[in-house]
């Protein structure tokens, strides 16, 4: 039971870790072209999250979109917006215990050891971020990155930093790969 206990931590823990990421884009667009970039206040502006949380995303994006050669520019080729999303997911355990004889102590009809019920909670948080083109103000891609986030966390700032590494490790799309 200790051992499985273990296991399931580690399993719990791993999970908790993980980040889905996802993309999509416009295949008709040439990202070759793209030299520059900026904030795009007005939707930034609508998103939901605490200032501190806003400027650990755009921090951790200008970061990104620098390492792949791209400028900050008032005059942009592109736009770059974000959005989020958090749900409250339930998550219901059941250790189901076998013993073979009459049970424990006294009670003849309780057989083996009881079954233990657990349940816990955790919020799942969806970063979404949005490529504009900055003539036609058209999205023109899109990368989602989906997993666990705390109120409390005292790592924050590398979480929030990671999300947006994995996210934006999908632009440019490889266009030359078929869907």
């Amino acid at each position: 039971m200790k051992y499985l206990t273990i296991i399931f931590s580690v399993l719990l823990f791993v999970s908790c870790a993980s980040i889905q990421v996802f993309s999509d884009f416009d295949s008709s667009v040439d990202f070759s072209q793209y030299k520059t970039y900026a904030f795009f206040k007005p939707q930034i502006d609508k998103v939901d999250i605490s200032d501190l949380d806003k400027r650990r995303i755009l921090k951790a994006i200008d970061l990104e979109f620098s390492s792949k050669g791209l400028s900050k520019s008032e005059t942009p080729d592109l736009l770059i917006g974000f959005s989020t999303r958090a749900k409250e997911k339930i998550y219901i355990n059941n250790m189901n215990s076998f013993g073979w004889g009459w049970g424990w102590g006294f009670n003849p009809w309780f057989w083996g050891a009881p079954n233990t019920n657990t349940v816990s909670t955790r919020t799942e948080g969806t970063l979404y971020i949005n490529v504009i083109d900055g003539v036609s103000k058209q999205l023109i891609w899109q990368g989602k990155g989906r997993g666990g986030i705390h109120e409390n966390m005292k790592d924050r700032d590398e979480r929030i930093a990671l999300f947006v590494q994995e996210i934006i490790g999908n632009y440019p799309p490889n266009t030359t790969e078929s869907l």
